[in-house]
């Protein structure tokens, strides 16, 4: 077995668990993104709550979430390994190193982005995961059998995105994950091996169209709620009447 430790603890071994676990964790992206858009129905919630609640009873989901925090902790784990490994392969600087002329912006400061990225990922953890699964929440109540007894996640996301500094990081965050999905896309793909001429370009395209569109929606929460909407969720008088007229076609 020691040859597989020493190939999963060296460079090339820890740079692909991190493209698997990236890779898979976009995955989760897409998933955690579709479900989150039942904010946007004109239902007080409903929908998302009965979302929020499927996903944190069905057991098949809490088996996966589990493969999630596995994923996450390697991810972070081996993304620091090999910042620490870098720099002690150059603990003596070069003479003369222009980084903005031999790498993209994005791939010098992935530490940055990253760090970005995990605090945001901790408070909005504690803030809708803790709560959720270990009290903290009201129930919805009113006459409705069906989702009277569920915990209200959803007043728990209005009121969080009517505070000012949350709404902030929430989107320097996504800012911060639109280009660290932007370089990891691809990167991972390449560091798979799946590198080739005719289908590394459409590789490009797809990491930068997945970036775009995941960063951009997840952000789109945050700012339709403080923007314009009421400590209720409800669409307030000054929304642009687009907006309106989009609600009540839900």
């Amino acid at each position: 077995m020691s040859w597989i430790t020493k190939t999963l603890t060296s460079s090339i071994g820890r740079k692909i668990i991190m493209s698997v676990t990236g890779l898979f964790l976009c995955t989760f992206l897409v998933v955690h993104l579709i479900g989150n858009l039942q904010l946007f129905k004109h239902d007080q919630g409903a929908a998302f709550n009965t979302y929020s609640h499927f996903m944190g009873t069905n057991p098949v989901i809490r088996t996966i979430e589990w493969g999630l925090v596995l994923g996450f902790g390697f991810h972070i784990f081996e993304a620091w390994a090999l910042t620490r490994r870098n720099k002690a392969a150059r603990s003596q600087g070069y003479a003369q190193w222009h980084a903005e002329k031999n790498s993209e912006w994005t791939s010098r400061n992935m530490g940055i982005l990253g760090t970005i990225i995990l605090i945001f990922l901790l408070v909005h953890l504690y803030n809708f995961f803790w709560r959720a699964r270990f009290g903290g929440l009201p129930k919805v109540g009113g006459a409705n059998p069906e989702v009277r007894d569920l915990d209200n996640l959803y007043l728990a996301v209005v009121d969080s995105f009517h505070v000012w500094w949350y709404v902030l990081l929430y989107v320097l965050a996504q800012i911060s994950l639109g280009y660290h999905l932007w370089h990891g896309f691809r990167s991972g793909f390449q560091t798979l091996g799946l590198n080739h001429r005719k289908y590394t370009p459409l590789i490009k395209y797809v990491g930068y169209v997945f970036a775009v569109v995941v960063s951009a929606g997840f952000a789109s929460m945050p700012l339709y709620f403080f923007l314009f909407t009421n400590a209720q969720g409800e669409l307030a008088a000054n929304a642009p009447s687009l907006l309106h007229t989009v609600a009540s076609a839900f």
